[in-house]
């Protein structure tokens, strides 16, 4: 009888991505019903395609700001952040106990792929949960009965696209530094808003990528009551009109440094006062 109350899922991400595979995985089985796993396989060309979206986006000599981030990530950022996720898997494993046996997988190049539109009419679930790097088609994230959604990290519509709680910490947008769960529309995040929240991140010592995934790991519960509810009728969307609305980009180290020096100065002023 609990069974038939939960949303029937589907969850598609990217293989290489542990948090998702190993710690959402548990999640899902454990707070739903998971009925099958999307794996992408992603090709080598991707991230040459990924380079020059962002050129189009900022410009020569922006891109170049863009790429310095990526070195300076490899060298100071990636070891500690390694850690991080191998202790957050650890912890996702402990507090969602797997509950799914033998949840059927498949491996794709593209969530697009025909294929994967087979193996979701052939489950027919009641929700789909995107954790991918694509803008899926109609044809696609309209399979399941109750949607496709996005545990997008950036509060919508003010920080849509990639990397939003980077930008807002950036900006000194600290109210917006969360979180929104979203139904996939044809848009970029544009989509039927249903929660947004944060938790107490830490500016100073925390990466931009224990806070990407700390605003949806911290609210996993608060996540899976509102996807429940939606699949029984009872949660509705929140209303995002008037509010400013835009995309953003990569990181580029220049603003990853104006970001910490100005995390670090207030700290200062807060231990001062």
């Amino acid at each position: 009888m609990l069974h038939k109350s939960l949303p029937k899922v589907v969850l598609i991400c990217h293989e290489d991505d542990d948090i998702d595979t190993k710690g959402l995985y548990c999640w899902l089985s454990n707070a739903m019903q998971l009925a099958g796993v999307v794996l992408i396989r992603d090709k080598p060309v991707k991230l040459l395609q990924k380079i020059r979206r962002e050129l189009r986006r900022v410009g020569f000599f922006r891109i170049l700001d863009v790429l310095a981030y990526r070195i300076y990530y490899k060298l100071f950022l990636a070891r500690s952040d390694a850690v991080w996720k191998k202790s957050a898997i650890q912890y996702l494993k402990a507090k969602y106990p797997c509950t799914s046996i033998n949840t059927p997988i498949m491996i794709t190049t593209h969530p697009d792929a025909p294929s994967v539109r087979r193996f979701l009419h052939r489950i027919q679930p009641d929700m789909v949960i995107a954790r991918c790097k694509f803008i899926l088609a109609p044809e696609t994230f309209n399979i399941p009965r109750f949607g496709t959604y996005v545990l997008h990290p950036g509060i919508c519509p003010e920080y849509r696209n990639a990397h939003g709680c980077f930008w807002a910490l950036v900006n000194r947008d600290l109210s917006r530094v969360g979180m929104t769960l979203l139904r996939v529309n044809e848009g970029v995040d544009t989509g039927p808003v249903y929660l947004q929240t944060s938790y107490d991140f830490d500016e100073v010592n925390e990466s931009p990528l224990v806070i990407h995934y700390r605003v949806v790991i911290e609210n996993l519960d608060a996540i899976a009551t509102t996807l429940i509810s939606v699949f029984h009728g009872v949660s509705h969307p929140i209303t995002v009109t008037g509010r400013r609305s835009a995309t953003w980009g990569q990181p580029w180290l220049s603003a990853y440094f104006r970001w910490k020096l100005a995390a670090n100065r207030t700290a200062r002023r807060e231990v001062v006062h």
